[in-house]
């Protein structure tokens, strides 16, 4: 987050002075409450300050980047997961690879007819099955995919960090976001590191408004 100088000006203050008022700050730099309010209101909102009723205003002792993290470390997963692209576990291959084309994406999820997590495909396993000369529309995707419990998973309450580590620890390109039920993993969404790049850049351009 980008200061003015008179949000630096006012950091120094609380620094130097407090706790410390709003109209003594006011005082120090020769303006009047109203006019210092938005400001005092940005700096306690991006954590560079802190205020406690009839006491004042006082610095909290954190950097930009100490903020930046801490914010970060409070994502979870169902902030930013997109609609799973799934697929049943007896579509064909041709079928399935059809539809990670038309979709656009790296993985796919197979669920029985309860959305419940039975396997994953990813583009490798579809394009060993397209070697060879077998007929793709007759080979049931449960043949190829991967089963649990080699499936990596997040579920929509983790945080956005620790699912990241995951991608990065698997080598994976996306993780299906699952909610636990009596039946299995209910399939509820899908991570991507295309989902971690838009919240680091959401977060980059709220650290400079």
């Amino acid at each position: 987050m980008e200061l003015s100088n008179r949000q630096e000006q006012i950091i120094q203050i609380v620094k130097d002075n407090g706790p410390i008022t709003g109209e003594n700050i006011a005082d120090q730099l020769n303006l009047t409450r109203a006019t210092l309010r938005p400001d005092l209101a940005i700096l306690t909102m991006a954590g560079f300050l802190d205020a406690r009723p009839r006491v004042g205003y006082f610095f909290t002792g954190k950097t930009g980047s100490e903020l930046f993290t801490e914010k970060l470390k409070k994502f979870k997963v169902d902030e930013y997961q997109s609609r799973p692209i799934v697929v049943e576990e007896d579509v064909s291959v041709y079928d399935a690879i059809c539809a990670m084309f038309l979709e656009d994406v790296g993985t796919l999820f197979v669920t029985d007819q309860h959305s419940i997590l039975t396997g994953v495909l990813s583009r490798k396993d579809l394009l060993r099955a397209s070697i060879g000369n077998q007929d793709l529309t007759s080979v049931p995707v449960h043949i190829i995919m991967t089963r649990m419990p080699n499936i990596t998973v997040c579920e929509p309450e983790d945080l956005l960090l620790d699912a990241a580590q995951k991608l990065i620890e698997k080598q994976i390109d996306g993780l299906p976001v699952v909610q636990p039920t009596e039946e299995g993993l209910k399939v509820v969404g899908r991570l991507t590191k295309t989902n971690i790049t838009k919240a680091l850049v959401e977060l980059a351009r709220d650290q400079h408004l």
